[in-house]
């Protein structure tokens, strides 16, 4: 009898969807969870990397784009704005709105932690955001401090340096984009 594996490996998956301008991202953690999840390659499923302290828990969905590869090591992180959480392991089509551009450090060893801002295809709440630049003022302070914290959880400082619209998002992605 021929077994295959019951679950495809998204990081294999194609970075865009048949339609034009939208990211397939491969949500890891649903906004709301203490729980972070991520995939683990090696066995090809998504597992429980951490749990957040009481009362600390995820703003929004984050998850990343397929054939990518950061430089912290792993595939480009994403944050994807969308009306109600997905579950870990759901591609979603999102619409690029930009890059935040970020960098931790854990004592002298400083790593670009960058990550794309999303929304998805299909929402209503946000459907009107194009650009980073529309989300309400204070929400990338507010995303700054919750990775501060997140990360401080760690041993790890957090920084965001900047942010970029959907040209300079699009620029890092075919820089991070892995070899067919």
């Amino acid at each position: 009898m021929n077994r295959r594996s019951s679950l495809a490996n998204p990081e294999q998956l194609p970075p865009t969807s048949k339609e034009e301008g939208l990211l397939q991202i491969i949500i890891e953690t649903p906004r709301g969870s203490r729980n972070k999840y991520s995939f683990d390659s090696a066995q090809n499923i998504f597992s429980l990397k951490k749990v957040l302290p009481l009362g600390m828990v995820f703003p929004y969905d984050f998850g990343f784009l397929p054939q990518t590869m950061a430089e912290d090591g792993g595939p480009l992180d994403a944050l994807v704005l969308m009306d109600e959480p997905a579950v870990p392991g759901c591609l979603v089509q999102a619409r690029l709105i930009g890059v935040v551009e970020a960098e931790q450090r854990e004592g002298k060893k400083r790593v670009r932690n960058d990550w794309l801002l999303t929304v998805a295809a299909a929402t209503h709440l946000y459907a009107p955001v194009l650009h980073y630049k529309d989300l309400p003022p204070g929400f990338l302070h507010q995303l700054q401090e919750f990775f501060a914290n997140y990360h401080r959880l760690e041993g790890k400082e957090y920084e965001i340096l900047g942010c970029k619209g959907p040209a300079g998002a699009s620029q890092l992605i075919r820089k991070l984009r892995n070899s067919p």
